[in-house]
């Protein structure tokens, strides 16, 4: 599908504005990865990856990575700056990147099917929401239920922002959009909660908190599918 935000997605990687990028692993996915109890070989999927780091972390434990990206700089700039050279092809809708154990499909993250994700037994989710508009997160979660095997897990990280009036206990449990967007599909455990104070923007230190989650998903069985 087309939709005005995959516009200003490549734009941010074609003008190098990407300061969701972290330049390194992120602390939740190692702290929080072993919960999920897979083997070293299971096949995993990271959706949105951009040029995430995180990736050769995961691969670095022996995991077959599957990955999707939108922009063709984000996949090459990952290939390029993590040292590995990558055979490309045409695969459906997409380009297929891939050496070794690791694949990133770069397209429309709506066009992946499910024989895409064949074997596939957990789903690592960092901050994928933030990056889309809100009219696209129900259909998002609803095609990642579709597309993913039976029983398959998500580590799900997020970064929710204090409504006002909120104060950070409030907000300690599992958000009333996750809980809305995730429910149908998935069973939710609420991992870690931890306010953060947001550190810089225009040079101005801010006084206002985030929350700083990671949830523990499991796909229901009767969720439906999306055939190839």
């Amino acid at each position: 599908m087309t939709h005005p935000d995959q516009a200003l997605w490549k734009q941010s990687w074609r003008a190098n504005r990407i300061d969701f990028h972290l330049p390194h692993v992120h602390p939740l996915l190692a702290r929080y990865w072993p919960s999920l109890d897979l083997q070293p070989d299971d096949r995993v999927f990271v959706p949105l990856c951009g040029k995430s780091l995180d990736l050769m972390w995961l691969h670095g434990l022996g995991h077959d990575v599957t990955a999707v990206e939108l922009s063709p700089i984000a996949v090459q700039a990952f290939f390029s700056e993590s040292g590995q050279l990558a055979r490309r092809n045409r695969h459906g809708a997409f380009t297929r990147w891939s050496q070794a154990r690791l694949a990133i499909y770069c397209g429309d993250f709506f066009r992946l099917k499910a024989s895409d994700l064949l074997g596939v037994r957990a789903v690592y989710d960092r901050a994928s929401l933030t990056a889309l508009p809100e009219d696209l997160r129900t259909r998002y979660v609803a095609h990642l239920a579709a597309i993913l095997p039976a029983d398959s897990q998500v580590l799900l990280l997020t970064v929710e922002d204090l409504d006002e009036g909120e104060s950070a206990a409030d907000a300690s449990g599992a958000s009333a959009e996750i809980e809305a967007l995730y429910r149908p599909h998935f069973s939710i455990t609420l991992l870690h909660a931890e306010a953060v104070q947001a550190v810089i923007e225009d040079g101005l230190e801010m006084e206002a908190l985030c929350i700083h989650k990671a949830y523990a998903l499991r796909l229901q069985r009767n969720a439906a599918r999306v055939d190839a």
